[in-house]
Protein backbone atom coordinates (compact mmCIF):
# COMPACT_ATOMS: atom_id res chain seq x y z
CA UNK A 1 0.00 0.00 0.00
CA UNK A 2 1.18 3.79 -0.98
CA UNK A 3 2.11 5.96 1.71
CA UNK A 4 1.15 9.59 1.25
CA UNK A 5 2.57 10.85 4.50
CA UNK A 6 4.54 9.62 7.07
CA UNK A 7 5.67 11.38 10.18
CA UNK A 8 8.32 9.39 12.49
CA UNK A 9 9.14 10.49 16.06
CA UNK A 10 8.19 14.50 15.36
CA UNK A 11 9.20 16.54 18.48
CA UNK A 12 8.93 20.01 19.04
CA UNK A 13 9.81 22.46 21.81
CA UNK A 14 8.72 26.00 22.62
CA UNK A 15 10.30 28.15 25.05
CA UNK A 16 11.05 24.70 27.17
CA UNK A 17 7.68 23.10 26.72
CA UNK A 18 7.10 19.99 24.60
CA UNK A 19 4.38 20.69 22.18
CA UNK A 20 5.47 17.44 20.15
CA UNK A 21 6.62 14.17 21.79
CA UNK A 22 7.61 11.39 18.87
CA UNK A 23 4.81 12.40 16.92
CA UNK A 24 4.63 9.15 14.40
CA UNK A 25 1.47 8.73 12.33
CA UNK A 26 0.81 7.45 8.43
CA UNK A 27 -1.67 8.23 5.84
CA UNK A 28 -1.70 5.57 3.28
CA UNK A 29 -3.51 6.09 -0.37
CA UNK A 30 -7.35 5.44 -0.45
CA UNK A 31 -7.56 6.05 3.44
CA UNK A 32 -9.16 8.95 5.61
CA UNK A 33 -7.40 9.53 9.19
CA UNK A 34 -9.64 11.14 12.14
CA UNK A 35 -6.78 13.35 13.84
CA UNK A 36 -8.73 13.71 17.38
CA UNK A 37 -7.76 15.99 20.59
CA UNK A 38 -8.40 18.83 22.43
CA UNK A 39 -7.59 22.36 21.95
CA UNK A 40 -3.94 22.51 21.91
CA UNK A 41 -3.39 19.11 21.93
CA UNK A 42 -1.15 19.82 19.10
CA UNK A 43 -2.64 18.85 15.95
CA UNK A 44 -2.09 22.18 14.18
CA UNK A 45 1.24 22.42 15.32
CA UNK A 46 1.16 19.01 13.55
CA UNK A 47 -0.43 19.98 10.62
CA UNK A 48 2.43 23.27 10.32
CA UNK A 49 5.15 20.78 10.79
CA UNK A 50 3.95 18.83 7.79
CA UNK A 51 4.24 21.81 5.96
CA UNK A 52 7.41 23.26 7.17
CA UNK A 53 5.55 26.23 9.05
CA UNK A 54 7.17 25.18 11.47
CA UNK A 55 10.49 23.61 11.86
CA UNK A 56 10.65 20.10 13.61
CA UNK A 57 13.78 19.83 16.60
CA UNK A 58 13.70 15.64 15.49
CA UNK A 59 12.05 13.56 13.29
CA UNK A 60 11.27 12.56 9.84
CA UNK A 61 8.40 14.18 7.97
CA UNK A 62 7.99 12.08 4.09
CA UNK A 63 5.38 13.39 1.93
CA UNK A 64 5.00 11.10 -1.27
CA UNK A 65 8.11 8.55 0.15
CA UNK A 66 10.29 11.98 -0.27
CA UNK A 67 11.84 13.35 2.96
CA UNK A 68 10.56 16.90 3.79
CA UNK A 69 13.11 19.55 4.86
CA UNK A 70 11.37 22.75 5.49
CA UNK A 71 8.62 24.40 2.83
CA UNK A 72 8.52 22.66 -0.60
CA UNK A 73 6.75 24.73 -3.25
CA UNK A 74 6.97 21.82 -5.15
CA UNK A 75 4.84 19.98 -3.83
CA UNK A 76 2.00 22.32 -3.21
CA UNK A 77 -0.09 21.01 -5.84
CA UNK A 78 -0.29 17.31 -4.49
CA UNK A 79 -0.95 18.71 -1.37
CA UNK A 80 -4.54 20.08 -0.57
CA UNK A 81 -4.86 22.39 2.89
CA UNK A 82 -7.48 23.85 4.57
CA UNK A 83 -7.06 25.76 8.27
CA UNK A 84 -9.73 26.59 10.87
CA UNK A 85 -8.49 29.75 10.32
CA UNK A 86 -9.15 31.74 6.49
CA UNK A 87 -6.32 32.69 4.40
CA UNK A 88 -7.90 34.29 1.61
CA UNK A 89 -7.69 37.34 0.34
CA UNK A 90 -11.06 38.68 1.78
CA UNK A 91 -11.40 41.93 -1.12
CA UNK A 92 -11.41 39.11 -3.69
CA UNK A 93 -14.72 37.71 -5.13
CA UNK A 94 -14.28 33.34 -6.04
CA UNK A 95 -14.73 35.06 -9.52
CA UNK A 96 -11.66 36.71 -9.55
CA UNK A 97 -9.98 33.95 -7.07
CA UNK A 98 -10.64 31.74 -9.55
CA UNK A 99 -8.24 33.65 -12.05
CA UNK A 100 -5.54 33.36 -9.60
CA UNK A 101 -5.97 29.65 -9.05
CA UNK A 102 -5.47 28.89 -12.69
CA UNK A 103 -2.19 30.52 -12.84
CA UNK A 104 -1.11 29.55 -9.34
CA UNK A 105 -2.09 25.68 -10.24
CA UNK A 106 -1.07 23.95 -13.39
CA UNK A 107 -3.63 20.89 -12.61
CA UNK A 108 -6.12 23.60 -11.88
CA UNK A 109 -9.40 21.53 -12.47
CA UNK A 110 -11.95 24.02 -13.98
CA UNK A 111 -14.96 21.74 -14.28
CA UNK A 112 -14.30 20.26 -10.84
CA UNK A 113 -13.97 23.78 -9.06
CA UNK A 114 -17.48 24.88 -10.90
CA UNK A 115 -19.54 21.75 -9.86
CA UNK A 116 -18.23 22.35 -6.08
CA UNK A 117 -19.30 25.56 -6.06
CA UNK A 118 -22.82 24.39 -7.10
CA UNK A 119 -22.62 22.21 -4.16
CA UNK A 120 -21.50 23.98 -1.90
CA UNK A 121 -24.39 27.23 -2.97
CA UNK A 122 -21.44 29.52 -3.12
CA UNK A 123 -21.74 32.94 -4.79
CA UNK A 124 -19.27 33.75 -7.35
CA UNK A 125 -19.74 37.60 -7.27
CA UNK A 126 -19.55 37.93 -3.29
CA UNK A 127 -16.61 39.01 -1.81
CA UNK A 128 -14.71 36.62 0.69
CA UNK A 129 -14.73 38.91 3.84
CA UNK A 130 -18.81 38.92 3.69
CA UNK A 131 -18.55 34.78 3.80
CA UNK A 132 -19.79 33.17 6.87
CA UNK A 133 -17.46 31.18 8.26
CA UNK A 134 -19.23 28.12 7.12
CA UNK A 135 -19.26 29.45 3.21
CA UNK A 136 -15.56 30.44 3.69
CA UNK A 137 -15.20 27.27 4.92
CA UNK A 138 -16.33 25.48 2.41
CA UNK A 139 -14.46 27.83 -0.13
CA UNK A 140 -11.06 26.59 1.10
CA UNK A 141 -12.44 22.69 0.77
CA UNK A 142 -13.57 23.60 -2.75
CA UNK A 143 -9.91 25.18 -3.64
CA UNK A 144 -8.44 22.13 -1.93
CA UNK A 145 -10.23 19.66 -4.02
CA UNK A 146 -9.79 21.22 -7.29
CA UNK A 147 -6.30 21.14 -8.31
CA UNK A 148 -5.05 17.47 -8.33
CA UNK A 149 -3.76 16.79 -4.94
CA UNK A 150 -3.10 13.34 -3.61
CA UNK A 151 -2.99 14.16 0.32
CA UNK A 152 -5.64 16.92 1.81
CA UNK A 153 -5.08 18.21 5.33
CA UNK A 154 -7.49 19.44 6.93
CA UNK A 155 -7.43 21.32 10.76
CA UNK A 156 -11.34 21.64 11.85
CA UNK A 157 -12.43 21.92 7.82
CA UNK A 158 -16.12 21.13 9.12
CA UNK A 159 -16.30 23.92 11.69
CA UNK A 160 -18.98 26.32 11.14
CA UNK A 161 -21.15 24.13 8.92
CA UNK A 162 -24.91 23.14 9.39
CA UNK A 163 -25.45 19.53 9.81
CA UNK A 164 -26.07 20.03 5.51
CA UNK A 165 -23.07 21.65 4.59
CA UNK A 166 -21.57 19.08 6.49
CA UNK A 167 -23.45 16.20 5.20
CA UNK A 168 -22.30 17.65 0.91
CA UNK A 169 -18.88 18.62 2.71
CA UNK A 170 -18.28 14.70 4.00
CA UNK A 171 -19.25 13.14 0.93
CA UNK A 172 -17.29 15.26 -1.49
CA UNK A 173 -14.04 14.20 0.71
CA UNK A 174 -15.38 10.50 0.70
CA UNK A 175 -15.63 10.81 -3.44
CA UNK A 176 -12.07 12.40 -3.54
CA UNK A 177 -10.88 9.19 -1.41
CA UNK A 178 -13.06 6.71 -3.65
CA UNK A 179 -12.04 8.24 -7.03
CA UNK A 180 -8.40 9.53 -6.56
CA UNK A 181 -7.26 6.55 -4.27
CA UNK A 182 -6.06 10.26 -2.25
CA UNK A 183 -5.59 10.52 1.51
CA UNK A 184 -7.11 13.02 4.13
CA UNK A 185 -5.34 14.01 7.79
CA UNK A 186 -8.40 15.41 9.19
CA UNK A 187 -9.01 16.90 12.43
CA UNK A 188 -12.31 17.63 14.05
CA UNK A 189 -14.15 18.08 16.83
CA UNK A 190 -17.35 16.84 16.02
CA UNK A 191 -17.05 13.15 16.28
CA UNK A 192 -19.77 12.37 14.08
CA UNK A 193 -18.10 13.39 10.91
CA UNK A 194 -14.97 11.66 11.86
CA UNK A 195 -17.53 8.39 12.90
CA UNK A 196 -18.66 8.34 9.38
CA UNK A 197 -15.80 8.64 7.17
CA UNK A 198 -12.61 8.23 9.06
CA UNK A 199 -11.26 4.68 8.51
CA UNK A 200 -8.73 5.11 11.08
CA UNK A 201 -7.85 6.96 14.22
CA UNK A 202 -5.49 8.62 15.76
CA UNK A 203 -5.39 10.52 19.43
CA UNK A 204 -3.33 12.97 20.33
CA UNK A 205 -3.16 14.26 23.83
CA UNK A 206 -0.53 16.87 25.38
CA UNK A 207 1.36 16.61 22.46
CA UNK A 208 1.74 12.63 22.38
CA UNK A 209 0.25 9.89 20.25
CA UNK A 210 -1.91 7.85 23.02
CA UNK A 211 -3.83 5.62 20.85
CA UNK A 212 -4.03 4.72 17.11
CA UNK A 213 -6.02 1.88 15.47
CA UNK A 214 -8.91 1.17 13.26
CA UNK A 215 -12.14 2.77 13.47
CA UNK A 216 -13.80 -0.80 13.36
CA UNK A 217 -11.44 -2.17 15.38
CA UNK A 218 -11.92 0.44 18.22
CA UNK A 219 -15.59 0.19 17.89
CA UNK A 220 -15.94 -3.96 17.54
CA UNK A 221 -13.25 -4.77 20.21
CA UNK A 222 -12.83 -1.59 22.59
CA UNK A 223 -14.57 -1.00 25.57
CA UNK A 224 -14.74 1.32 28.94
CA UNK A 225 -15.62 -0.16 31.81
CA UNK A 226 -15.86 0.69 35.44
CA UNK A 227 -14.31 -2.56 37.68
CA UNK A 228 -12.65 -2.75 41.39
CA UNK A 229 -9.21 -3.29 41.87
CA UNK A 230 -9.70 -7.13 42.32
CA UNK A 231 -11.64 -7.71 38.72
CA UNK A 232 -8.93 -5.27 37.34
CA UNK A 233 -5.81 -7.62 38.70
CA UNK A 234 -7.45 -10.35 36.53
CA UNK A 235 -6.67 -8.03 33.17
CA UNK A 236 -3.43 -8.82 31.03
CA UNK A 237 -1.89 -4.99 31.25
CA UNK A 238 -1.26 -5.43 27.52
CA UNK A 239 -5.01 -5.10 27.14
CA UNK A 240 -5.22 -2.11 29.27
CA UNK A 241 -4.76 1.10 27.25
CA UNK A 242 -5.38 3.71 29.68
CA UNK A 243 -7.51 4.46 33.32
CA UNK A 244 -8.30 6.99 35.51
CA UNK A 245 -9.69 6.30 39.51
CA UNK A 246 -13.15 7.70 40.40
CA UNK A 247 -13.50 7.52 44.32
CA UNK A 248 -13.66 3.58 44.99
CA UNK A 249 -13.71 2.32 40.97
CA UNK A 250 -11.26 2.36 38.02
CA UNK A 251 -12.82 3.69 34.84
CA UNK A 252 -10.55 1.40 32.47
CA UNK A 253 -10.28 1.45 28.56
CA UNK A 254 -9.51 -2.18 27.21
CA UNK A 255 -8.40 -3.02 24.03
CA UNK A 256 -10.64 -6.05 23.98
CA UNK A 257 -13.57 -6.49 25.74
CA UNK A 258 -13.46 -10.67 25.47
CA UNK A 259 -10.97 -10.10 28.69
CA UNK A 260 -13.57 -7.94 30.77
CA UNK A 261 -14.89 -10.45 33.57
CA UNK A 262 -18.38 -11.38 33.33
CA UNK A 263 -19.52 -10.09 36.03
CA UNK A 264 -18.62 -6.46 34.95
CA UNK A 265 -21.21 -4.39 32.45
CA UNK A 266 -19.64 -3.64 29.46
CA UNK A 267 -21.60 -0.64 27.32
CA UNK A 268 -21.83 0.06 23.73
CA UNK A 269 -18.74 2.59 23.09
CA UNK A 270 -19.16 5.85 20.76
CA UNK A 271 -16.58 7.98 19.63
CA UNK A 272 -17.39 10.57 21.54
CA UNK A 273 -17.14 8.45 24.90
CA UNK A 274 -13.46 7.56 24.02
CA UNK A 275 -12.59 11.00 23.10
CA UNK A 276 -13.67 12.35 26.60
CA UNK A 277 -12.13 9.31 28.04
CA UNK A 278 -8.85 10.01 26.62
CA UNK A 279 -8.42 13.41 27.44
CA UNK A 280 -8.93 12.67 30.74
CA UNK A 281 -7.25 9.05 31.62
CA UNK A 282 -3.42 8.36 32.88
CA UNK A 283 -1.54 7.00 30.11
CA UNK A 284 -0.64 3.43 31.03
Amino acid sequence: MTVLLEMENISKTFKRKHVLKNVTLDVPAGSIVGFVGDNGAGKSTTFKTILGLIKKDEGTVRLFGEEVHGQQPSMREQVGVVFDAINLPAELTIKQLNKVFVKMYSSWDQEGFDRLLETFHLPTDKKVKEFSRGMSMKLSVAVALSHNAKLLLLDEATGGLDPSSRKELLEELTRFVEENKGGILLSSHIMSDIEKIADHLVFIKDGEIILTEKREVIQNQYAIVEMNENDLSTVEPEHIVTSYKEKDAFVVLISDKRVVPDNVPVNELTLEDLSVFLARGEKK
